[in-house]
């Protein structure tokens, strides 16, 4: 190829696909607000009555974090630092074990809506209330990402009004999560899954065919570094190795599937292992959907050569490019980032209406189930409204991935904590002590990252260049915000920042993003720990786990 090239643009045949999409989302809720008008109890609405069958629910499983963020950004992450990224399946393995081992038997014998009522139960009110406001504050952030990430590559693509694509995106999520309930929700998951898969499948099938197979895209792969998937650096700096990845991934996801509401609420009547082997194909989708990424600019990166103003650009500037030649197919990729991201918001909206339900409204109140089900349908329309005006706040980050996995690791880790030390030191009381001093470390360092991000020395990105890159060829009709000139925010900020760097920045600050849920959770539990051993409990806990040991040894 010759670089910059003509772009494509959208046709009637891409608007028809992902109008299609829209329609087909909006008519299952539509469907189940008919069928289930019987559905007279917030429990039955939001639980989907504890009645579905183990397939469509770990499909919606698989579903509600797998959004427009793994379709645009896991590729763009794995094209710049290499398909170590796919490691993450490692992760999975454990994070499903530790899930249906350790957290799911808990909150299956319970029978709760919320998983936050665990708390009031474990340690107390305070605690419960504490866990709910973070909860809240973690999915309405997450969530505006996700809704902000296929705007922002819709506008690039077609020039649609980048606000007119996150208010109708979340529109019609919200319509269909607050009209059908969680059976809407996990149905609708079910169809987003499967355009998710096709829309991958179309860019790497033409991937494949341009360079000539697999063959060749791994051959350029490794000829680029891009196969690093043993790196043992040890570096707590580098931003993916298999350290990072295993034990920091799993951190991150365990808080994700193991105590996240979104998930719990479906799987509180299933088996997990079911979701394992979706994870793998949508984490294989991705990755290679990345190498596919380098092997077509190898040679000329249209983020370095000021074709795209961020990396998040990449996979659609991809689409555009070598399926300009195939209407349709364009749109079903933008239909699969919609379809991830659709699936994210109503399973988030449909959570944030349950633990609002449960942790804030009825403690205090006597509301009637009928009364309590409209409610719930009133603040889903509600944290709908909420979560399209997040999306603001998402413009303002920097790397979708990122700033979604960020989220998960500051809020999430120091969560993860405390059911931990709640589930596994049964005379541990520590809880609210713990889950405040992990806050805060958590948001040290997070929010430190974010004033200082880590210098290209210490996360070392791959290399990229442009050498392959002919600017005196015919310009390229792709509505792009900056020019080749143009420094991206994230080389700005680098710029402003470098030049006066407090010693933290360039160690605590610097640490892999991964780590931060760690940091999070073990804070949380060695503080609850040494709070419970100073308020005298633990010694009981020291002489069951020693009566335990004694049984099994013998």
């Amino acid at each position: 190829f010759a670089f910059p090239r003509v772009i494509g643009s959208f046709v009637a045949a891409d608007y028809a696909v992902f109008a299609l999409m829209l329609l087909v989302s909006a008519a299952i809720g539509m469907y189940y607000a008919i069928v289930g008008r019987g559905q007279s109890s917030s429990r039955e609405f939001l639980m989907g009555g504890q009645s579905m069958t183990a397939v469509p629910v770990a499909l919606s499983l698989t579903a509600s974090f797998m959004s427009a963020i793994t379709v645009l950004a896991t590729p763009a992450e794995v094209y710049r630092y290499g398909a170590s990224y796919g490691l993450f399946s490692l992760s999975y393995v454990l994070v499903v074990v530790v899930s249906s081992e350790v957290f799911l038997p808990v909150f299956y014998r319970l029978g709760i809506t919320s998983t936050y009522e665990y708390l009031e139960i474990r340690f107390n009110r305070a605690t419960r209330l504490l866990g709910t406001v973070m909860f809240i504050v973690q999915t309405m952030l997450y969530t505006g990402i996700v809704i902000y990430a296929p705007a922002l590559a819709l506008n690039q693509v077609t020039g649609m009004d980048l606000w007119g694509a996150v208010i109708s995106t979340g529109v019609v999520c919200t319509f269909y999560c607050a009209m059908g309930g969680l059976k809407a929700v996990v149905w609708t998951d079910v169809f987003q899954v499967g355009i998710m898969v096709a829309g991958f499948l179309s860019v790497i099938i033409r991937a494949v065919v341009l360079q000539g197979g697999v063959s060749n895209i791994l051959n350029h792969a490794e000829l680029g570094g891009r196969l690093n998937f043993w790196d043992f650096d040890a570096s707590p700096l580098r931003k993916y190795t298999f350290w990072t990845i295993t034990f920091g991934g799993t951190f991150v996801w365990t808080s994700i599937y193991g105590i996240n509401q979104a998930q719990v609420q479906r799987y509180i009547s299933f088996i997990i292992f079911l979701e394992g082997k979706r994870l793998w194909i949508i984490m294989l989708c991705s990755v290679f959907a990345g190498l596919c990424l380098y092997s077509v600019y190898k040679h000329c990166d249209p983020w370095t050569a000021g074709m795209v103003s961020a990396p998040d650009q990449l996979m659609p500037y991809m689409v555009m490019d070598i399926l300009r030649d195939y209407p349709g197919l364009p749109g079903l990729f933008v239909a699969a980032a919609y379809s991830g991201t659709l699936s994210t918001v109503s399973s988030s909206v449909n959570a944030l209406a349950a633990v609002t339900i449960e942790d804030l409204i009825k403690p205090y109140t006597h509301m009637t189930e009928k009364h309590l089900s409209w409610t719930s349908k009133g603040l889903s329309f509600l944290y709908g409204a909420l979560c399209i005006g997040m999306a603001g706040i998402a413009s303002l980050m920097g790397s979708l991935l990122q700033a979604a996995i960020n989220i998960f690791g500051i809020i999430g880790g120091p969560l993860l904590g405390l059911f931990s030390l709640g589930i596994l030191c049964p005379y541990a009381n520590g809880g609210l002590a713990g889950l405040l001093s992990g806050l805060v470390m958590s948001l040290w360092v997070g929010i430190g990252a974010q004033f200082y991000p880590p210098l290209p020395e210490q996360s070392r990105p791959l290399g990229l260049t442009t050498h392959g890159c002919n600017f005196t060829t015919a310009a390229y009709a792709f509505n792009w915000t900056t020019s080749p000139t143009e420094p991206s925010l994230y080389t700005t900020v680098l710029q402003q920042n470098t030049a006066e760097r407090p010693f933290l920045a360039d160690n605590w600050y610097s640490l892999s993003y991964l780590y931060f849920s760690p940091i999070g959770t073990l804070t949380t539990l060695a503080v609850g720990l040494v709070v419970s051993l100073l308020s005298g409990t633990l010694p009981q806990m020291v002489v069951l786990l020693l009566t335990i040991l004694h049984v099994v040894s013998n």
